[in-house]
């Protein structure tokens, strides 16, 4: 089952518990439905971790960690997800969405040369924040509803084989 991969990469729930940066959530650790690998948990925490991580804004991980949380959807998958922003991910990204950005408003795309300053940041943010923010907005809408439908369709086949895997297996034992 899907849930035997999703285990093998899924940290212990009672080390997660104990983490130092998730003691704020306090007694909302112990739901056991943050904790559940089910067809419903996984994929809605697909969709939570592919969309958190379009949003830039710093410590995404504990924004994905408190709408997981309400959303009762698996808290590991969710957060995991968000790691798909990393320091070497986040240029080609961000710039992606950028440019997805200026292409919906129809905007001739802002040239810049990036710089990491808060210098740069001041003055370049005013030209490139409209753009930028809606193409992350679209592309985390698309990429969380892209893997949302394929958790869901993907577990489904897997019990479908599954299924049919033991007929036969009955069939044959008959």
């Amino acid at each position: 089952m899907p849930r035997k991969l999703i285990k093998r990469f899924l940290p212990d729930h009672h080390k997660i518990r104990s983490h130092k940066h998730l003691k704020c959530f306090g007694n909302l650790l112990h739901d056991p439905n943050i904790w559940h690998l089910n067809r419903r948990s996984v994929s809605g925490a697909f969709f939570l971790g592919l969309l958190c991580a379009w949003i830039p804004i710093p410590f995404q991980m504990f924004f994905a960690a408190a709408v997981a949380i309400m959303a009762r959807v698996n808290l590991p998958v969710s957060i995991g997800l968000v790691w798909i922003t990393n320091p070497i991910t986040m240029p080609p990204m961000f710039y992606f969405a950028y440019k997805t950005g200026a292409w919906i408003l129809n905007s001739p795309a802002h040239e810049f040369n990036f710089e990491l300053s808060f210098e740069w940041l001041k003055l370049e943010l005013g030209h490139i924040w409209e753009p930028f923010l809606l193409g992350c907005l679209v592309l985390g809408l698309l990429s969380a509803l892209i893997g949302y439908l394929f958790i869901r369709i993907m577990w489904r086949l897997h019990i479908f084989q599954y299924l049919k895997r033991r007929r036969l297996r009955k069939r044959s034992a008959s």
